[in-house]
């Protein structure tokens, strides 16, 4: 059977796909998300080429820098994590490292990689295992499942990926079982190196004409889970050399920002340990947001009552309100408050612009926010107010910048779970040092997609 499915670059355009099976693949959006060609649907651009983007409000953000978030809730599967989940894959495939006669997947996450490992395992042909914390929300449970994976839950929650590491390495005995590891498979940087970098490259020239900002990104902020969406800054750094690339982790869990350790709850990132595909050495900042601002500040976004007083007393457009309360998850805000601590700690203005990404929405947080009810009482007026403030109020602190000795003790810390638990050699580590071992992995997108041509032959 051949291989089917989109190269990079037609993740990145598109338009540049075979049109018939443009008009299929959007034609099966709606009509049967489950259907394979939705593979052809993972890409940051709507029907009409247009990028997903979203200009927040400067009567939120209380900063003269432009935020813009790319929003992935338009992908299958409500989140961006399908195009890792896929380019993992394909790539395995067309090296003939996985075959779906022979071998069981097994996706290590904390969430929405597991969810668009599911997804696209199953619609690969493939029998499917996501290995997930027990701690997640039970939205992310009922999602996996309704794509015809199987869980197996581990002990803990979002920090608790040793857990996950530990059940990975038992499945591993079993000869049929292949691990897909978000945490270090170079196609996870490759999507958001190629794909959401140059589409945020692209971006910059919209907004432009749309009089916003300079035509340029001033910097790029992300929180780290696998540390792959983080792999869009290298791309960025490269077209404009003094953009700023700063990476987001919880206070409850600094890893980076001071050896940091912990239990938290901003669900997707902050995983205890330094990723094998985190280009730390091209990081500008470390920054730390709290993991209840970041679900508070989700609360004002989607409850009805916060929605109304950011209209009432904020002064923000209802449509502009409505539009924000479908594009946000946990992790979305935490990248907003982060952005909002960037625009001020270097005094970004008005021709500034600051990108971010919304990695999933609210509709995996239902559970959450009850709970956050519970804890903390229902959302009336006065607290919708006082959470408005969490964005109005962003401090410069929990903040390290990237200096060559804080670069190298990110770097350091990689030894302790690769070498020391993963089996890496010292050789490999010390071999990321390097600038030209990232950029092998950067050019090795065009080998990728002429292999998979030839895979596709004539079945497209």
């Amino acid at each position: 059977m051949a291989i089917i499915g989109p190269t990079f670059e037609e993740m990145l355009h598109p338009e540049k796909m075979a049109p018939d099976v443009r008009r299929r693949a959007l034609e099966m959006k709606t009509k049967d998300p489950n259907d394979p060609i939705n593979l052809f649907n993972i890409t940051w651009r709507d029907g009409s080429n247009g990028i997903y983007y979203f200009v927040m409000p400067k009567e939120l953000t209380n900063v003269d820098a432009n935020i813009v978030v790319l929003y992935g809730k338009d992908f299958p599967t409500g989140s961006h994590k399908v195009g890792a989940a896929y380019s993992v894959l394909i790539e395995k495939e067309l090296f003939g490292e996985v075959d779906p006669a022979k071998h069981t997947l097994v996706w290590p996450s904390t969430g929405n990689y597991g969810i668009g490992g599911a997804y696209v395992g199953c619609r690969m042909g493939f029998d499917s295992i996501v290995v997930l914390p027990e701690g997640m929300s039970k939205e992310r449970f009922q999602q996996i499942e309704s794509y015809g994976a199987r869980i197996i839950k581990t002990p803990g929650s979002e920090s608790n990926v040793k857990e996950i590491y530990d059940e990975t390495h038992r499945l591993r005995q079993d000869p049929k079982v292949r691990i897909l590891n978000q945490f270090e498979v170079m196609g996870n940087y490759r999507f958001h190196y190629h794909v959401t970098g140059n589409t945020i490259v692209e971006l910059a020239d919209v907004l432009k004409k749309q009089g916003i900002g300079n035509g340029k990104i001033a910097a790029y902020c992300s929180a780290m889970g696998s540390a792959g969406t983080i792999a869009a800054g290298d791309r960025l750094k490269q077209v404009w050399h003094d953009h700023k690339i700063v990476g987001l982790e919880p206070v409850q869990c600094p890893t980076l920002y001071n050896n940091g350790y912990g239990t938290h709850d901003i669900q997707g990132i902050g995983d205890k340990h330094v990723t094998w595909i985190h280009n730390v050495m091209n990081q500008d900042a470390i920054m730390c947001l709290d993991d209840i601002e970041c679900k508070k500040g989700l609360q004002v976004l989607t409850n009805p009552v916060g929605k109304e007083t950011l209209v009432k007393r904020f002064n923000i457009a209802q449509e502009t309100v409505e539009k924000m309360s479908t594009l946000f998850g946990i992790s979305g805000v935490c990248n907003v408050l982060g952005a909002i601590k960037t625009a001020r700690f270097y005094g970004f203005g008005p021709n500034d612009t600051i990108v971010t990404i919304c990695t999933d929405n609210i509709d995996r947080y239902h559970s959450v926010m009850e709970e956050m009810s519970r804890a903390y009482g229902k959302v009336d007026e006065a607290r919708a107010t006082a959470y408005t403030h969490i964005f109005h109020d962003q401090k410069t602190d929990w903040i390290h910048e990237g200096t060559t000795e804080m670069r190298k003790q990110w770097h350091n810390l990689k030894y302790y779970t690769w070498v020391e638990q993963q089996g890496r050699t010292l050789e490999e580590l010390n071999a990321q040092l390097d600038p030209t071992w990232w950029a092998k992995h950067q050019e090795t997108v065009s080998e990728i997609d002429t292999r998979l041509k030839a895979a596709r032959g004539k079945s497209l």
